[in-house]
Order: structure tokens, then sequence, then C-alpha cells
């Protein structure tokens, strides 16, 4: 199907509305300047008004014009977490949890306060945790495919913390660093914090369209690649070991450092080995328990190459001089006692048994993702809109993130992201059904 002229007019303007481009309170064109300007037919330009009033963006005020609105509240993006109210359903962000997790918490926290040597959790601690800590990590991540020396490993504050010292510490303002045109919404706003260019490679069908990255880095002075292998975020593709190979090849064959992003790789049975288990001498490996266990702890590691530990660790230090040592004694006594394996293999499963929720109810629609997935992608047919369907899902109180957050092109596809793991399996079916019934009226 031809998509028609006048939605790209309508995704310009959105976009430039949304991203501050065109000022709250700024008077647009009339109907009929805008209708010359972008050659639309007068009817024409009056829906592209039209739909961008639908979408909350613009009001008409009669004898005055068109006019951008002010409004107080942003479009959620996929790392905005402010509350919504107690009766919407949020498919918007995933905190997985399984029953008894607060119990192991409790008792974690009863061993601890009957432990010898509560002191020590009151002082300071070594930039990137203490050798046996790393050594807790080092052998968690041999079930991972990934076997490392503790001295390689660094503790941090989370998966996002992670990302970022690793931005501060190996990339420069203006660095270019390749990812995919769908990704992880974090890594764009360190990106964007950090004054680092992303240069979009489009998508295949398990992975990165690798021909069109190698083109990239032939083009450019590509300085990094961030890339989601196993479990991406938001597509779900974990790629083959032919195509983690080939990727590995590029980045050695143009000096690219490698960025992997693990954080959902624990709910793949089996995948291909890390990269950082293939290119061990130029890949920095970076993950954490938010997803696995809880995103309360704010516990992540990350694994780099011996000659890049002490820039990483000095990273650490700048950032948040160490991962408080409250958490990483009760995530590393989990991690030793099989908690952490235990919490993983529960969590695949619940995964398994959401996503055959989730394709039993929205069968016949066009469904992207893995089936132990906590996700799905969900591009919209025909002419559907994903703002208008998010916002008509947010009226029905169901939350959804569009592509918008993840893209990193200049016109995101129209689809939503369901993120499938904060909502109990009692109102899932029915929270979907109420997503199916919203994009067919939209369709």
């Amino acid at each position: 199907m031809v998509r028609a002229r006048y939605k790209d007019v309508v995704d310009a303007l959105a976009a430039d509305i949304s991203e501050g481009r065109i000022p709250p309170g700024t008077r647009l064109p009339t109907h009929r300047e805008l209708a010359a300007r972008e050659g639309l037919a007068l009817v024409t330009a009056t829906r592209v008004y039209a739909e961008l009033a639908a979408m909350g963006l613009v009001s008409g005020e009669a004898g005055r014009g068109t006019f951008v609105r002010e409004t107080s509240l942003s479009p959620r993006g996929a790392l905005d977490q402010r509350p919504f109210a107690d009766d919407v359903v949020d498919l918007s962000f995933n905190y997985p949890s399984v029953p008894g997790q607060a119990d192991q918490l409790r008792n974690a926290l009863r061993a601890l306060a009957s432990s010898g040597d509560l002191e020590s959790l009151l002082r300071y601690r070594s930039h990137g945790g203490l050798p046996h800590e790393r050594a807790s990590v080092a052998l968690h991540l041999e079930d991972r495919g990934l076997s490392v020396p503790a001295d390689r490993v660094l503790l941090v504050s989370g998966a996002q913390h992670g990302l970022a010292i690793a931005a501060l510490a190996m990339l420069q303002p203006g660095d270019v660093v390749a990812v995919d045109a769908l990704t992880y919404p974090g890594f764009k706003v360190l990106a964007q914090a950090h004054r680092l260019e992303l240069v979009s490679v489009a998508a295949g069908a398990d992975g990165p369209d690798l021909d069109a990255l190698a083109q990239v880095c032939l083009t450019r002075r590509v300085r990094a690649i961030y890339t989601i292998p196993t479990m991406h975020n938001p597509l779900g593709w974990v790629m083959s070991d032919q195509s983690r190979r080939r990727l590995v090849d590029i980045a050695r064959r143009h000096s690219v450092l490698l960025i992997e992003d693990g954080a959902y790789a624990y709910l793949a049975d089996e995948p291909p080995c890390p990269l950082a288990a293939l290119a061990p001498e130029s890949t920095i490996y970076v993950s954490g328990l938010s997803k696995s266990v809880a995103p309360g702890l704010r516990f992540g590691f990350v694994v780099a190459p011996t000659e890049f530990v002490g820039t990483l660790e000095r990273a650490i230090h700048a950032t948040t001089w160490n991962t408080p040592a409250l958490t990483i004694s009760i995530v590393t006594g989990w991690l030793n006692d099989g908690t952490v394996s235990r919490l993983e293999a529960d969590k695949r499963a619940d995964a398994r048994r959401r996503q055959v929720i989730a394709r039993e109810v929205l069968a016949g629609l066009e469904l992207v993702g893995h089936p132990s997935s906590y996700f799905l992608w969900l591009p919209l047919p025909g002419e559907a809109r994903a703002d208008q369907v998010a916002a008509a899902l947010l009226r029905e109180t169901v939350s959804v993130s569009t592509a918008e957050p993840f893209a990193t092109t200049k016109n995101p596809p129209h689809a939503i992201r369901l993120a499938l793991g904060s909502v109990s399996l009692d109102f899932l079916a029915a929270s979907l059904e109420t997503v199916k019934r919203v994009v067919e009226a939209h369709t």
C-alpha cells in the first residue's frame, strides 16, 4: 500500500513540535499557506491540522488560526517512569517479578543483620568491587557463555550506569557510534548527554543489516558499535553465531570498539556465545540484574579488556565512587547460593507463558518478538498512526510505548512496543484484548 504523502507532513510537524523545534504558542501557517508550501490540496492541508489536533499537539482558534498547544505532560518515553494513575495498566515498561521475591529480600536482610562485620558496609569500597565480589559475577557469567578472570569484571550501579561509564571512559564528544535503527532508549539518552553522533543501521531479520554496517564503517570514522545481540530490545532477536562472527570481523577490520548490551540475555535458552567471548580484546560487555532479579537493587557489571579496566574504574570513581556495599553483599550472596540462577529460570518460564497469552490474544496482527521475551513489537497495519493508537489506549487506561523512544532514524515507524512483564497474569489477556480492539479500530 502506498503511503499518502500528507502523512509525511504530519510526521514532520509532529516531530518538530514534540522535540521543541516549534515551541508552544507558535502560530502555524494558515491552511492555505501550508497547502501552498507543501504542494497539497487545501482540503488535505486541513486534514493535516485535524490529525495534529487529534494527537493533542495543536488547537484551532476561530478567527486567529492554529497554534501549538502548551501541555504540562510531555509524551512518555520508554525511560520515563512518572507514576500513572492506579487504574492504568502499564504495558510500556518491564519490571518483572515472581512470587516470593520480597520474602527472599527479607531473609537476606535478616542474615546480613546477624553477620559478623556490618561495620565494613559503612566504608568506602574499591571502585569496581572487591576481588571475591568480582569472582562471584565472573562465575555467574560462565552460564552466559562468557568465561573471564575476575580482574576483568567491574561492579556498577545497574546496566545503565555500566553503559554510562563505558561512554565516559572510552568515547569523546563528537565520536560516531553505529547503532540499530531501533535500539534501547537509554543509550540514546547517553549519546545526547555525551554529545555522541549516532549513525543508524537498518535491521535485518535476526540482527542489524551487516552489509549496511560495513558500508557505514567504510564511509564514516566509526569509533564504536553499540549492539544488543541477545534478546534485542525492542525487536527480540537473537543474532546467529554466523552473524556475530561477521560483526566481530567488521569491528576488527575497522578498529571499532564493541559495546555489547546483555541486559535481557538471561531470557534466551542457550544462545550463541557473547561478542565479548569472540572479541575479548575489543568488547565491553554490560549487563545487570534489574530485569532478572529486581530493578531497585541497582546492581550491574561490566566486563572489559584488561587495558581498559583502569580507565573504567576512574569513570566509576567520577560518577558514584562505588556500588553500595549493602547491595553488593545481598546480591553476591544470591549469586553464590543459586538464588539468581533460580530467579532467572523462573522468569524465563514466566516470559514464555506471557508470550503464549499475547500471541493468542493478538492473533491476526503482525507481531515481532522472541518466544521467551518480555516484550513484543507490533507494527501497525494500514494507515494507523502510533501516536493516535497510544493516545486512544491511554484513554482506555492502557499505557504502551510508541516507536519514537527507540528510533534512531528521523521518521520512526508506526509501531508500538508491548512490555509484558509488569502486569499480573490475571489482567494480561484483558489488557491485550483492549490493545487489539483499539489497533483494529484505527486500521
